[in-house]
């Protein structure tokens, strides 16, 4: 596997290892060790997959009080993924960096604790797999406002009005007046 890492502190993708024949193909997901040789401490505790129709955007999602770290990965389809650094005390607080997710290149993302996370439906469909290294709590959940101009994300959507969204998501904080990260790690 490579990883690649993004302009963002901490986040990276991995391209893993796919190991093709006439029967298909074969590749590793998850290891312990490419972690342990990133010197990254992270104990994975939760698993959760989705589906989503073109044009559908989730996010931009984060925890305040139990930050997640996630191991994104899209199993049908392809979207467009992006994270935004949420921690006021890193270099690359309030940017964000997107990238393609698909069945095809096999990438998977990890979204450091700290960051919010979201992403786009670019295929008619979209599965969406994603490991957590801590439990979902309802009462830390923030979502951010996936269109804030702060942010300035430059999602590849054609149709602006016709986006589906939840109506927590619509309803996202701008990140001037976001719950941010101080102090992390």
């Amino acid at each position: 596997m490579e990883v690649v890492t993004l302009k963002l502190n901490d986040a990276f993708y991995i391209e893993p290892k796919v190991h093709g024949d006439h029967r298909g193909f074969f590749m590793e997901t998850w290891r312990d060790s490419w972690f342990e040789d990133l010197s990254l401490n992270y104990r994975f505790v939760q698993d959760n997959h989705s589906k989503s129709v073109r044009g559908s955007l989730r996010g931009l999602h984060y925890q305040i009080s139990h930050p997640q770290g996630k191991l994104v990965r899209v199993t049908s389809g392809e979207v467009f993924d992006v994270v935004v650094d949420l921690r006021v005390d890193s270099p690359t607080f309030s940017q964000w960096e997107g990238i393609y997710l698909s069945a095809e290149n096999k990438r998977i993302m990890w979204v450091p604790p700290g960051f919010a996370h979201g992403f786009y439906v670019v295929s008619d469909e979209a599965e969406f797999v994603y490991k957590c290294s801590e439990y979902f709590s309802p009462e830390d959940d923030r979502t951010l406002l996936w269109n804030d101009p702060d942010i300035g994300i430059e999602w590849p959507v054609e149709d602006f009005d016709n986006v589906i969204l939840s109506a927590k998501d619509k309803a996202g904080t701008p990140l001037k007046k976001a719950d941010v990260y101080r102090a992390m790690g």
